[in-house]
């Protein structure tokens, strides 16, 4: 069966706040049942749950506006960017007014000199770099799917680029957000660092909309290297694939990129893309900087690779080369679906310290074949964070059972070598049992504090983050 989500408190949408949201918004909202399933939906393994109501607003003003709406009566809202989140982020499990903010899409500024730009929060990450193509300039933060801005760091994205550019955390300077009340706050200006006052900038990042909506969103940009390299290398095993990236960035070299995949991924991915890559453990790696830089980076690189057993090395530095190499890659969670067909995936994405990588890989390997289960593995290996995709047949309880089995181990694993439950994908519902076990209860009850401060009335996101 699909994985339900848990149980919440609902009430009916009131009918003056109905009558109001249509009134203000007119053909931008909308109670239609087609709507409202596809914004009570994710990437995620749960039935859907969807909204009482969609509203599309167009700016901030908008925003504050349906928020204060919701707030005076005291009615759940729920942000809403393109759904392409993993862990149960978006569905309604106590009803309410789903604001989606997709339509909020426009570039306000870039400023080349200061290397930064602000967009509204329903800007896509691929739009921002159409946008500033012809800067010098890039937004280096690729979770792997087109997600929002403000999606981004309502979980804290990151992606194939952490290693060597960070997080979202990492490059967002400034955020505009409306609060539980519906007023308006801009949380720092755009100096690159400030020692006034609390960083509420980073208390929004990775708050998943429990705390407040984000529709602005001021980032750092970073110069597009001279030169740029990538590579594909295959292994015999996991372990010396991870060992590679280890001793790669232990000896300096700057990876901007370093992905493992495993033999079962790069079957699939062969299978959706067309390409004949050899079904072994493979990195994909990516490192840029003078053309003298990338030659010296490269050598080492293949020399720290032949000494783990790994094959001869796929080249691409021509920009068109260097996507037919990563479109594979970025591709992969799709790819894998497809490895049963009808399947749901219930993803994993712990984050250990690297020089623990290697054995945690091993060891979730390892009970991922006692049980039985379909279930590629590969991740961002540069910064320790990796993914296991159990592929789930949505009518087979034993086997959403054995899944959800396998990603508990998975996480306590993680959490013994000193790591997190969620790397880049967030809390949502699916990883709220595992806060206390990570963060311990005073760390948690100071997070309850600081939620029931901004929302006391528990209207934004209710049900997420917090056991």
């Amino acid at each position: 069966m699909d994985m339900v989500p848990p149980p919440g408190a609902r009430r009916a949408l009131p009918p003056e706040l109905r009558d109001a949201l249509a009134q203000a918004f007119g053909e931008r909202f909308s109670t239609a049942e087609a709507v409202r399933q596809q914004h009570g939906s994710d990437e995620s393994a749960y039935v859907p749950c969807p909204p009482d109501a969609v509203v599309y607003p167009l700016d901030t003003a908008d925003v504050a506006r349906v928020v204060r709406l919701c707030a005076a009566h005291r009615f759940p809202l729920i942000p809403y960017g393109v759904g392409s989140s993993l862990e149960g982020h978006l569905l309604a499990v106590h009803g309410g007014i789903c604001i989606d903010l997709s339509r909020m899409d426009r570039v306000l500024a870039i400023q080349p000199e200061d290397q930064t730009a602000t967009a509204q929060a329903g800007l896509t990450r691929e739009g921002l770099n159409r946008a500033i193509a012809d800067t010098g300039l890039m937004f280096t933060v690729d979770p792997g799917a087109d997600a929002t801005l403000g999606g981004m760091v309502a979980t804290g994205a990151s992606g194939t680029n952490t290693v060597r550019y960070g997080t979202m955390r990492d490059n967002v300077l400034s955020l505009t957000v409306v609060t539980a009340d519906g007023e308006v706050i801009r949380t720092a200006r755009r100096a690159r660092k400030s020692s006034a006052g609390y960083n509420l900038t980073q208390l929004f990042c990775g708050s998943e909309g429990t705390l407040g909506i984000v529709t602005e969103v001021t980032v750092k940009l970073h110069p597009r290297p001279e030169s740029i390299a990538a590579a594909v290398v295959n292994f015999a095993d996991v372990r010396s694939a991870v060992e590679c990236v280890i001793q790669a960035i232990q000896l300096g070299v700057p990876l901007a990129r370093a992905e493992m995949l495993d033999a079962l991924t790069i079957r699939a991915i062969n299978a959706h893309s067309h390409t004949s890559l050899p079904e072994a453990p493979t990195l994909f790696l990516e490192f840029g900087g003078s053309n003298a830089q990338v030659r010296e980076q490269g050598e080492l690189l293949q020399s720290v690779a032949q000494e783990l057993g790994g094959g001869a090395f796929q080249w691409a530095t021509r920009p068109e080369e260097r996507t037919r190499l990563w479109t594979p890659r970025h591709r992969a969670y799709f790819a894998c679906l497809q490895l049963r067909p009808g399947s749901r995936c219930l993803t994993t994405d712990a984050c250990v310290p690297i020089s623990r990588l290697a054995d945690c890989i091993d060891e979730t390997v390892r009970d991922v074949q006692a049980s039985g289960l379909v279930a590629p593995v590969f991740g961002h290996v540069g910064d320790g964070n990796f993914h296991c995709l159990l592929l789930l047949d949505p009518r087979d309880a034993d086997e959403n059972a054995r899944a959800e089995a396998v990603s508990q181990r998975l996480v306590r694993r993680a959490i013994a070598f000193d790591g997190t439950c969620t790397g880049e994908h967030g809390v949502g519902l699916h990883k709220r049992g595992y806060l206390l076990e990570e963060h311990g209860e005073a760390a948690v009850g100071l997070m309850r504090r600081i939620k029931q401060a901004l929302d006391p009335h528990g209207i934004l996101n209710p049900g997420k983050v917090l056991p």
